[in-house]
């Protein structure tokens, strides 16, 4: 079975977009602190506090669950370093 995502990411941009995001993080974070607060304006203008902070809180939800749970490989018991 084909892995759509790498199949993508191996024809746009060459590596997995989270290191080319990473990478653009690292370089110009006040540009996409801007691009955030941007979005949340528009949003907030164009559908609300209460549709803005349940968009919010879905991202939240996503964003922990990306950190916790699918970011490394898990090994039983692993130890700090």
């Amino acid at each position: 079975m084909v892995n759509l995502y790498k199949w993508l990411w191996s024809r746009i941009g060459g590596r997995p977009w989270t290191y080319i995001i990473r990478d653009i993080w690292n370089e110009v974070e006040w540009l996409l602190q801007l691009i955030w607060f941007g979005l949340g304006a528009v949003s907030v203008t164009y559908l609300g506090w209460k549709v803005t902070a349940l968009l919010w809180a879905v991202y939240t939800f996503g964003y922990l669950n990306g950190h916790l749970f699918w970011g490394t490989k898990w090994i039983q018991g692993q130890k700090g370093k």
